[in-house]
Formats: C-alpha cells, structure tokens, sequence
C-alpha cells in the first residue's frame, strides 16, 4: 500500500516539492476544492491532490497521512461531505496541521459535515473553516507556511492589502451613489 498514492495524486505549481496536500473524500469535492487548489498555484504554493475516503480506503488514508511529513508536506487540508471524517481520520495519524472543509451537498446542506469537521475530542485538532469555504483553507495554509516564508509572507500581505482596496472602492461607489440621488 505504501507509496501507491502517489502514483495516482496530481501535483500542481513548481518549486521543490508539494507543501499542501489537499485531500477530498470523493471526486464531487473538487468542485468546491478547485478554488483551493487554484488559490495555492496562485501564491505559488505547489500542492499535490489525493481523492482518499476515510470510510471506503481507510488504510491509504493513514498510510497517505502519516508518509506526507516525510514526503515535505507542511499542511494537509482535508474536504468532505456528508459524515465528513476524513480530516479527523487525518489529524489522527499525522501531527501536521490539518485544516477540514465540509462541503455541502448533503440533505443537511453540509451542516453535518460542518459538525463532523468541528467537533474532534481533545488532542486531535482540526481547524475547520466554513461549509465550503476552499478559499479560506488556502489562505490559513498559506498564513501558516507565511510563518517560515517571508516571501509568502510578503504576497498573503500583498492580497490582504488589495481586499482592503476593494473594500475603499466600494465605500467610495456607495458614497457617490448616495451623493446622485440625494
């Protein structure tokens, strides 16, 4: 079983190796995760992609998990729906960072997979951003490899800094709407 999941994974970006390992439970996650996976290329963050089930291949879950440090993996973010165990499953065997998002799609609307993601016992976290929210696990991934990284430091506060632009923008769009019609 070992080694075979990176036959199948797909590495994306350049540099010297994956960082991020994203993980989904089921191909209908990437939907959702490909703003994930589009948001590391975009900070230059490589990342590779595993479709592993934390209920239906249980052993290569763990085997992916605990070989992903060795492999030079800093942060594993973990997507599921439904009963959503597999960040869980993952935060288990690794003592990398991993970050859950629940997706949705569920009779629930993913708020099972949001309580799934949340509510781990003490000593194995998962932080877990809102039900579908890939954007969100790119960013803490980055902030967390920003924290040895001046360079992606440097970027994550260059975005920062553009949303807070959109935001003026806006105020100013309001403000002069307001001003035409009295």
């Amino acid at each position: 079983m070992s080694g075979e999941h990176r036959r199948d994974s797909l590495k994306t970006a350049g540099g010297a190796g994956a960082r991020v390992m994203v993980m989904m439970g089921s191909d209908s996650d990437l939907p959702v995760m490909r703003e994930c996976i589009d948001t590391l290329r975009a900070f230059g963050v490589e990342c590779e992609v595993v479709v592993t089930s934390a209920h239906r291949s249980l052993d290569r879950t763990i085997s992916i998990a605990r070989e992903a440090a060795g492999r030079g993996i800093r942060v594993i973010v973990a997507a599921a729906g439904g009963a959503a165990h597999l960040a869980g499953v993952v935060a288990a065997a690794t003592v990398l960072p991993v970050i859950g998002v629940p997706c949705g799609g569920s009779a629930l609307a993913g708020v099972d997979a949001l309580y799934s993601t949340v509510q781990m016992p003490p000593g194995v976290p998962v932080a877990c951003v809102g039900i579908g929210a890939a954007l969100n696990a790119a960013l803490l991934a980055i902030s967390i490899l920003a924290t040895s990284d001046p360079n992606l430091s440097a970027s994550l506060t260059r975005y920062r800094d553009q949303l807070a632009q959109q935001v003026e923008a806006k105020h100013a769009r309001v403000i002069e709407t307001l001003g035409r019609q009295g």
